[in-house]
């Protein structure tokens, strides 16, 4: 296990305070002051831990489509802020009483960790629901204002304070840093989405068309082939649809081009299942409105629509209520996730990353301090990394 030789300083103050760390050389996060503004670096040289928090100092991260989306003002977020959610990294200093994965374990000094992006208070009325990932006081890293006392809480950075409740998981030494950075993000949100599923219709056996081969799409053609399921894929771009067969899918097909036209969507089903093959299930991970369409006429009757890619408010969707009745059509809709997905993200992840070319999906690599070129070139790759 490596370690940096500098470990924090930790300052006593009185105990309500929390435990003070003080971080030399200081931690630098990259701040987002909004639209049109260039990231500055802002020197962070202590935080206060308070009981069950950590420190943990980033390895790597990566560039979610969120983070794009966000400074080119498709969605709306308070600033100044520290963007990043996909991260890995080093526990340097634990608040009192220490702090624990999502199984329980006690997490140690240098243990190399992954957190969740949501912070639920585990005491709301959905928390207790069973649905913390969408906690009545969620906090999410990378997406609040910078404050005072919380002013680590974006990936973009040198370090991350993890405050206490964020649910977190120790992975393996072995695992190359790209391919675990995803896991709290993409890899999660996945293993949602296919629970959704399954808890409608079998994966193993079943046939699972997916709309869009980013990370997202990538990953879930991985789990869902390691599930036991045939895997068609549709993407507009040849380099995506040719990465999708790295990653199990049995065809791909080419939405731009008619069902029935050789490329299109028809043959790719034929190939996966047979002639008169119809997924079981669909998983909408692109966002785009006409997908959404394509995937709800196509899905078999029985079938399970999950809705993961439209997170920025699009048209409305026109739905025959008719057809949902005679088909038996299940949609999901998949957003953020719970703390077990995670925990399954890291399980998949270190059995699978050498199945599955996952380190190669991070195309290009960044110093800290470039991170608006890393944000600019974030679209030529499924994702690029920031490493500090």
């Amino acid at each position: 296990m490596t370690v940096r030789a500098v470990t924090p300083r930790v300052v006593e103050p009185p105990a309500r305070l929390g435990k003070g760390v003080s971080v030399y050389p200081s931690a630098t996060a990259m701040v987002w002051q909004g639209e049109g503004h260039l990231h500055e670096a802002v020197a962070v040289p202590g935080v206060r831990l308070s009981p069950g928090d950590a420190l943990v100092e980033i390895e790597l991260s990566t560039v979610c489509g969120s983070d794009v989306h966000t400074v080119l003002g498709h969605r709306s977020a308070p600033t100044p802020l520290i963007l990043g959610h996909e991260q890995v990294g080093r526990v340097v200093a634990l608040g009192r009483g220490g702090a624990k994965t999502i199984d329980g374990h006690r997490v140690s000094l240098g243990e190399r960790v992954v957190w969740s992006v949501a912070v639920p208070c585990g005491r709301c009325t959905r928390c207790r629901r069973g649905l913390p990932q969408k906690c009545v006081n969620l906090q999410k890293y990378g997406h609040e204002r910078m404050r005072r006392g919380w002013e680590l809480s974006g990936g973009f950075a040198t370090h991350a304070h993890i405050l206490d409740g964020t649910p977190m998981a120790a992975v393996p030494e072995d695992v190359p840093s790209e391919v675990l950075a995803p896991a709290s993000c993409a890899t999660a949100t996945v293993a949602a989405a296919l629970e959704a599923a399954a808890a409608i219709t079998p994966l193993e056996g079943g046939l699972v068309l997916i709309a869009g081969a980013g990370m997202l799409g990538l990953t879930a053609a991985a789990m869902a082939t390691d599930a036991g399921a045939s895997v068609v894929v549709s993407d507009p771009l040849p380099e995506r649809r040719e990465a999708a067969l790295a990653f199990g899918a049995v065809a791909v097909a080419d939405p731009r081009v008619a069902a029935d036209a050789p490329g299109g969507l028809t043959a790719a089903l034929i190939k996966a299942g047979g002639r008169g093959a119809a997924p079981t299930v669909a998983l909408e991970l692109s966002g785009a409105p006409a997908a959404v369409r394509s995937l709800l006429q196509t899905v078999d009757v029985g079938g399970v629509l999950v809705l993961v890619g439209s997170v920025s408010p699009g048209p409305d969707l026109a739905i025959d209520p008719e057809q949902l009745v005679r088909r038996l059509v299940t949609i999901r809709g998949v957003h953020n996730y719970a703390p077990h997905h995670l925990a399954t993200a890291v399980r998949f992840l270190a059995e699978a990353w050498q199945r599955y070319p996952f380190a190669a999906q991070v195309g290009e690599t960044f110093p800290l301090a470039e991170v608006d070129a890393a944000l600019a070139a974030a679209g030529r790759h499924p994702r690029v990394a920031l490493r500090p």
